[in-house]
Parts: C-alpha cells; sequence; structure tokens
C-alpha cells in the first residue's frame, strides 16, 4: 500500500508539475488599470473519478468536472492506462455498465448516453435525455440498459438492438431521485429517494412493489445497490445502513449497521461470493458482510474519508473507485492495496472549480477532494487534499478555514501544511456549506449549511477558534437556508435562499434579510427586502449599511440607522458573490465583473467574455486582502482582475 502522505505528495507533484507558471505580475507596484486581467493558467487541476467497470482484464475508469470527461483504460496485464476515450457532453460520468464487450457511459447536466466499442476503439452518443441527472446504470441479462434519473425521479430502458428509449416512469410518484438500479431476468430494481423506498419493477407488466423493510420507511435514500441471482443488497441514508433482501421472500430480509465512529453513508455496494462489500462515509471504511452467517467485517480504511464510487469484481479481487484512486482488497490474503490512477497515466486535466479565494500571498481554488493553492510571488502551484469539496473559504490572520461538502465539515489550513485539519462537522442533516464570515468584536466564524436532499431547514454554525467549540442552531430562519452572511460589531447578518435540501419544493415565497446577535445568540430580526426573489446570494457591509445581491441581479442597501431598505439597483441578471472595499462592491456573473460605486449607486461593466466554467453553474469573485485586486477565472483558468476601489 502507497503510506497516505507519500500518495498525496506524488499526486500533488503531477498536478504542480502540468500547472506551474512563470511568476506573475500580481505583486509588481504599478497600479494596472481597472479591469485589466492576468491569467493565472489552470485553476484547479485534477483527475477525479465518477465510475468504472471492467471488460476484460482491462479497468476502464470514467471522470467527472473535466472538459472533456473522459473513460481511462487501465490495463492490468500492463499496470498502465493505455487508452483515453473523450465523451464531450456534460460535466460528469456517474453511470457506467457493459454489454458483453461494449461499454455503456452516462453523463450529467447534460444527461446523454455513450457507448464504447472496446474492440474498435469508438465512441458513439446513442441517446440524450431532457433529465438533470443519469445518476445510475445497470444491464439486464438480456442486453438491455436501465438508467436511473433525475429530477423527476423516473427509470428510463435503452435497448441496443433497436436504438429505442422507453420510460417506465417514477418508481414512486412524487419522488426526485433514482439513485441506485440493478436489473435481472424478471425485474429492475431501483433505489429511491428523498424518501427512501426499494422499489422492483415487473419487466414484463410494470407491476411494482416495494422490498424496503418498513422500519426503515422513514430513511432518506437507498443510494447504492448490488444483486445477485438471489439477493438485492442497497446502502440506505442517512444512518449508515445496508439492507440485504432475498429475493423470493422479501420477509426475509437483514439490516446491517457500519460501524465506524459517525458513519452516515453506505455508499457503494457489491455481492461477491456470498459476501456483501461496502463502504461507508465519512470514515471511508470497507466492510464486508457474510450473509449465510450474519457476520460483519471491518477490512479496513483504503483512504481516509475518501468516498466511494463504485465496487467491483475482478478474478477474485475487490476493486473499489473513488476520486483519489483505487483501492483493491484480496479476499484470500487480506491484503488491501491503493493505487494511484494518475501514477498509470490517467489525464488530469483543468476541473470546473467550485470556489476561489486569496489569503494576499496565495489563491485557494477549490475542486474535487482538495485545492489548488496559487503562490502569487512563484507562480507555483501545489494540491492540498482534502476529502470532499471546499465550498466557501476565508481567512482570520494567518489560517484559512474552508467550508467543506458533503459533511457540511469546517477545516482549517497554514500555508506549509502538508494537510488541513478537521475542526468540525455539523451534523443536524446539513450537508452543504454556503458562505463563512469572521466577527472582529466576538471573534466568531459564522458558517451557515444547507440541509442534505428531502431535508428542511438550512443550519447556522458559530465556531470559536480560541476553544474549538462549534454551537449549530437550527432552523435559524424557519424553513429556509442561509446562503450568504457577513459579521459586523458581533451582528451576523444572513442573507436566506427558499430553498431548503435539494430536490424539496421551496415552501416559503421570499428570501429574507435577518440578523442574529453573536452573543445572546437569538435571531434580532427578519424582513423581505424585495419580493419575490428566491435566493441572497451574497451580503456585505459598510459601517452603516448591508448590501445584498439577489438571484435576479437586483442590489440592496439596508440602512442599519433607519433599519429599512433604502436603495434598489439593477446590476445584472443573475446573482452571484458581492465583495466590498471601502464604497465600492464588485460581483460577476458567468460572462463579466460589475463594479457598484455605493455613493450614488451606479453599476457598471469593467470585465467582459469570461465564459466562466464554474462547477453547476453560476460565479464566484473573491477580493485580495490588498483590495487591488479580485480572483475569478476566465474559461475553466484563474485570473486576476485589477481594481482601483474607493
Amino acid at each position: 500500500m502507497i503510506p497516505r502522505r507519500r500518495f498525496l505528495q506524488v499526486a500533488a507533484a503531477a498536478s504542480a508539475a502540468a500547472v506551474t507558471l512563470p511568476a506573475t505580475p500580481s505583486l509588481a507596484v504599478a497600479r494596472e488599470p481597472e479591469g485589466t486581467l492576468t491569467d493565472l493558467g489552470p485553476a484547479s487541476v485534477a483527475s477525479p473519478l465518477g465510475n468504472g467497470e471492467f471488460v476484460g482484464n482491462v479497468l476502464y475508469m470514467g471522470s467527472r468536472g473535466l472538459s472533456p470527461n473522459v473513460v481511462g483504460a487501465w490495463d492490468l496485464g500492463a499496470d498502465k492506462v493505455t487508452t483515453h476515450f473523450e465523451i464531450p457532453t456534460g460535466v460528469g460520468i456517474w453511470a457506467m455498465c457493459k454489454v458483453g464487450t461494449d461499454l455503456y457511459v452516462g453523463t450529467h447536466s447534460r444527461s446523454d448516453l455513450y457507448k464504447i466499442d472496446t474492440v474498435t476503439g469508438t465512441t458513439t452518443k446513442l441517446a440524450e435525455y431532457p433529465d438533470h441527472f443519469i445518476w445510475t446504470m445497470a444491464s439486464s441479462p438480456d442486453g438491455k440498459i436501465y438508467m436511473g434519473m433525475s429530477e423527476p425521479g423516473r427509470v428510463v430502458e435503452y435497448d441496443p438492438a433497436t436504438g429505442v428509449s422507453r420510460d417506465l416512469g417514477q418508481p414512486v410518484a412524487g419522488e426526485s431521485y433514482v439513485r441506485s438500479i440493478q436489473a435481472d431476468a424478471t425485474h429492475v430494481y431501483a433505489g429511491i429517494g428523498t424518501n427512501a423506498h426499494l422499489i422492483a419493477i415487473d419487466r414484463k407488466t410494470g407491476e411494482k412493489r416495494d422490498l424496503l423493510p418498513a422500519e426503515l420507511a422513514d430513511r432518506d435514500w437507498v443510494s447504492s445497490m448490488s444483486s445477485s441471482d438471489t439477493h438485492v443488497a442497497g446502502g440506505v441514508l442517512s444512518l449508515a445502513e445496508l439492507v440485504v433482501v432475498e429475493k423470493a421472500d422479501p420477509a426475509n430480509y437483514k439490516i446491517v449497521k457500519a460501524t465506524a465512529p459517525g458513519e452516515k453513508y453506505v455508499v457503494a455496494v457489491l455481492i461477491h461470493d456470498g459476501w456483501v462489500y461496502f463502504a461507508g462515509r465519512p470514515s471511508g471504511t470497507l466492510y464486508r458482510y457474510h450473509i449465510a452467517t450474519d457476520k460483519l467485517e471491518v477490512l479496513g480504511v483504503p483512504f481516509f474519508e475518501a468516498g466511494t464510487g463504485r465496487i467491483l469484481e475482478h478474478e477474485g479481487r475487490i476493486y473499489g473507485i473513488q476520486d483519489p484512486g483505487v483501492f483493491v482488497y484480496d479476499p484470500a490474503t487480506g491484503k488491501l492495496d491503493y493505487l494511484s490512477h494518475v501514477q498509470r497515466g490517467y489525464r488530469a486535466a483543468a476541473e470546473a472549480p467550485m470556489s476561489v479565494h486569496s489569503d494576499g500571498s496565495y489563491v485557494y481554488v477549490g475542486g474535487k477532494s482538495g485545492a489548488d493553492l496559487h503562490e502569487l510571488a512563484t507562480g507555483k502551484v501545489t494540491r492540498l487534499s482534502i476529502p470532499g469539496e471546499p465550498k466557501t473559504m476565508i481567512t482570520v490572520r494567518d489560517t484559512t478555514y474552508l467550508g467543506i461538502y458533503t459533511q457540511a465539515a469546517l477545516y482549517s489550513h497554514r500555508i506549509g501544511d502538508p494537510e488541513a485539519k478537521l475542526l468540525f462537522r455539523t451534523g443536524h442533516n446539513q450537508d452543504r456549506p454556503r458562505d463563512l464570515a469572521y466577527d472582529r468584536r466576538t471573534r466568531l466564524i459564522v458558517m451557515p449549511t444547507q440541509s442534505e436532499p428531502g431535508h428542511p431547514n438550512g443550519a447556522l454554525d458559530v465556531y470559536d477558534p480560541r476553544s474549538g467549540k462549534v454551537d449549530t442552531y437550527r432552523p435559524i430562519v424557519e424553513r429556509q437556508t442561509v446562503a450568504s452572511v457577513t459579521a459586523l460589531r458581533g451582528i451576523a447578518y444572513l442573507g436566506t435562499s427558499t430553498q431548503e435540501g435539494l430536490g424539496s419544493p421551496p415552501v416559503t415565497p421570499t428570501a429574507r434579510l435577518a440578523a442574529f446577535d453573536l452573543r445572546s445568540r437569538k435571531l434580532l430580526w427578519e424582513i423581505e427586502p424585495l419580493q419575490g426573489v428566491a435566493s441572497i446570494t451574497g451580503v456585505k457591509h459598510t459601517a452603516t449599511a448591508v448590501y445584498g445581491l439577489t438571484n435576479t441581479g437586483v442590489l440592496f442597501e439596508y440602512d442599519l440607522r433607519l433599519r429599512k431598505v433604502t436603495r434598489t439597483l439593477k446590476v445584472n441578471n443573475r446573482g452571484g458573490d458581492l465583495v466590498i472595499a471601502g464604497f465600492t462592491a464588485y460581483t460577476s456573473d458567468v460572462d463579466g465583473v460589475y463594479r457598484i460605486d455605493l455613493v450614488p449607486f451606479t453599476a457598471k461593466k469593467i470585465v467582459t467574455g469570461l465564459a466562466s466554467d464554474w462547477f453547476g453553474g453560476g460565479s464566484k469573485l473573491n477580493i485580495d486582502p490588498s483590495e487591488r485586486a479580485l480572483y475569478g477565472i476566465k474559461g475553466r483558468n484563474l485570473v486576476r482582475i485589477a481594481i482601483s476601489p474607493r
């Protein structure tokens, strides 16, 4: 097994070698005209994996977040990646399966179906679908392909013999996700969320039957699945349970609890040779459960806290597909190895970034499983590995804090440290950090979070860096999520979103601005600054006012003395991050950057043509502590934007 730290160093070195740049003019004395762009090269270089499948002695591994995404062919005999097949559409490959020597690949955002003929080496686009995701895919013994979609959660059958897609509808009406799927000669098995169901669909009649035991009816998802001739096994969220159901007699079932401390999710499942192999999160532990003897074994942690996208069997060994690489477990010897797909030639490329932040000397760019750190003085780029996705960041003195999805976790990092430090996980059914703010008066850090899919009410974490204590408040604004936050003189000002957990329709009509006292820990007030807006995407303050930017691109000014909204301004058509330097604010959309002069309350575009490719769409923007530069992306490259605020 490659030691974890050595593996990270090798991977980081590979990424750094690809993107190291000469010194940039970012620290030059001369002030550049406002809007001047400096290209700092690829923002985040990675090779994250979404799924995999064996055809013969070759492991085909699909990427996510690259442009284009690829399927890399790892020839186990040669022990190297010999070919890459480009998948030109979609932002990621979550779903793969095979029929004979043909490999089928499903993408998301957009949702397209491809076939890779592994004999001829040709790639063909077969079909496209209006759904947001092709989450999951399986083939039946007679060669048909079954896909689980969202939103809505439906099943689609594709027949390679005719090229015809058939909509099998929603296994459970009103549910948004089919997250796992399997098929045998008579049935299709679909794992449902955000309210858990395990539905068996008769392939001839279309009759549906829920196999999920009644005691699991209040769970969130059946998010992973495997089947054998006699059983179907599913990973159930969010209490880290495995359910194993006998096909012939569904009343005969077992529920197995993953045992690692703090375990929440069972993310990948495989039935093989009488055992059910499964992986947990957040621990990253690999388990196996023996069906006949009801025995659970903990096999180890291949890579700390890494998520597993797929577990496969090949020639008696168990393979696990993860973002950082592939683990291999040998049941005959009990040996557990970890292998780097990058070391074996898998393509590393610029991914769609998720966040950007400058501490003045370095720019952190968040991506999958970590962040690239761009040293401004030298142009050198290094990789900081983190088990998750940095969604928001802030620097307080010499420490940078990173809010990490999927555990709604907060990490800290100091330049020079090889690893980030886990400070806490939010819990409370939260998974997505939305923003970070620091209050100078109380010296507290505030992190709002969004709930897991299907769950109501976001939360607000209040963290004290001196003591390490964290307090979580949920709900903070009833039936809403806090999307943005700023802090002034002991008060956190909160901009909300009507969207609670993903997949749940909003139950409130308008986003709010609220004030939370960090000393008394009480919500002081909340208002609806503008009617009908779904989200306040950014909030910042001056000494006398709070400014909020809505999802419709309207900026509002809330006067702290008058306690009311005093002015509004249409800036663009879509809100994003908001930053303020003196009496000048800046924001961006996908194409451009806007300057807002807060005294006359006017706006103008100072940069155009960015075509920024942020993961999930939208736009991110961060201001350097010097207040002389902004950082964003053009395409997938990091750019410095010169500014001259008043």
